[in-house]
């Protein structure tokens, strides 16, 4: 069920807007903070909860950290969403069909 911990933390304005520029690719935490109107310190939070979410992971780069997507995390989002349409799918199919044979 770590998708439901992956979906509170992205439930969060700020966390969405720093999920989103990393989808461009690794960031440090000032170059994500320029482009958003909270602070660094802010910025690091968020990103903390998104790495406790699985959602980024961190590698240091001298006295920077740099912050990118997390496959795996991702991968486990993903097969909720997947699992989710595809029992959609089927109920909407199943009911178009008992519709057409009661017709």
């Amino acid at each position: 069920m770590a998708y439901r911990t992956a979906m509170d933390a992205l439930g969060d304005r700020t966390r969405r807007a720093i999920f989103e520029q990393l989808r461009e690719g690794p960031k440090a935490v000032g170059e994500i903070a320029d482009e958003l109107p909270v602070s660094r310190p802010a910025v690091s939070q968020h990103l903390r909860v998104l790495k406790e979410a699985g959602l980024v992971t961190e590698r240091r780069n001298g006295t920077r950290r740099i912050y990118r997507l997390d496959p795996d995390g991702l991968g486990e989002l993903r097969d909720y969403f997947d699992d989710f349409w595809s029992e959609a799918l089927a109920a909407f199919k199943a009911l178009a069909e008992d519709e057409r044979r009661t017709e």
